[in-house]
């Protein structure tokens, strides 16, 4: 009798073992894919940043609000105010769906916040080069 509870203990123990590593290895490819999407780098950082904050990727966020372009800020606006409006529990519509849309918005906006300070480098280098590179000219 014994005998028979060592052995369901052990082959117990070995499903058990089996199912863990093969979570750990879908959970190690997963995040590979994820850092691959988000770029790398200090940019993937700050997606993975933004992902954590609103507990939302852009992917999802742009599926949600019916987006092509993250640019356009008009049509952002334009959609979420029409699903945040159009699920207002006092119009019968769901708190859950309205609280996605306003997490899809928050992190479009994290988005487009990233992207303006990514560009406002960018200009101050070029607006320092450009002196420096007339100077060069006029010798």
């Amino acid at each position: 009798m014994a005998k028979y509870i060592a052995q369901i203990i052990v082959l117990g123990g070995q499903a058990i073992g089996r199912a863990f590593a093969k979570a750990l290895k879908q959970e190690i490819a997963a995040s590979q894919e994820a850092a691959k999407r988000a770029g790398g780098g200090r940019q993937g950082d700050q997606s993975a940043e933004s992902n954590l904050r609103t507990g939302m990727t852009l992917e999802e966020a742009k599926q949600i609000l019916n987006i092509e372009d993250t640019k356009n800020v008009e049509s952002i606006t334009k959609n979420y105010e029409h699903l945040f409006n159009v699920n207002d529990r006092a119009r019968g519509g769901s708190f859950y769906l309205q609280s996605k849309v306003f997490r899809a918005k928050e992190r479009l906006d994290h988005e487009l916040k990233a992207q303006e300070q990514h560009q406002k480098p960018k200009s101050d280098q070029q607006s320092e080069e450009a002196p420096q590179s007339r100077a060069r000219q006029r010798r």
